[in-house]
């Protein structure tokens, strides 16, 4: 039962988690006038930064109680890094 119930609390953060970094991405600004568009792309794309690493967090202790396998540690990593690919490299541009 333990299981189940970390498995659908680490769902709902990696959801949430991607979401926000779908809406980072789909940002885009309409000119170099557009800046407010550029400023909730990041911060759409912070938000999900900083759940990803609760989300993390969340996953170490259920994976140290034994209840869920490392594998758990793979989606909010690859989350975590096309987030930080989106702060850095893929950046909107003005």
């Amino acid at each position: 039962m333990g299981t189940v119930v970390c498995a659908l609390f680490l769902m709902v953060g990696n959801l949430a988690t991607g979401y926000l970094a779908m809406l980072a991405y789909a940002a885009q600004p309409r000119g170099p006038w557009d800046s407010e568009t550029a400023a909730h792309s990041g911060i759409a794309a912070g938000l999900a930064l900083a759940l990803a690493f609760v989300t993390a967090l969340l996953t170490w202790v259920f994976v140290k109680a034994e209840w869920l396998r490392r594998v758990w540690f793979a989606i909010p990593a690859l989350l975590a890094l096309s987030v930080l690919l989106r702060l850095t490299l893929l950046s909107p541009e003005l």
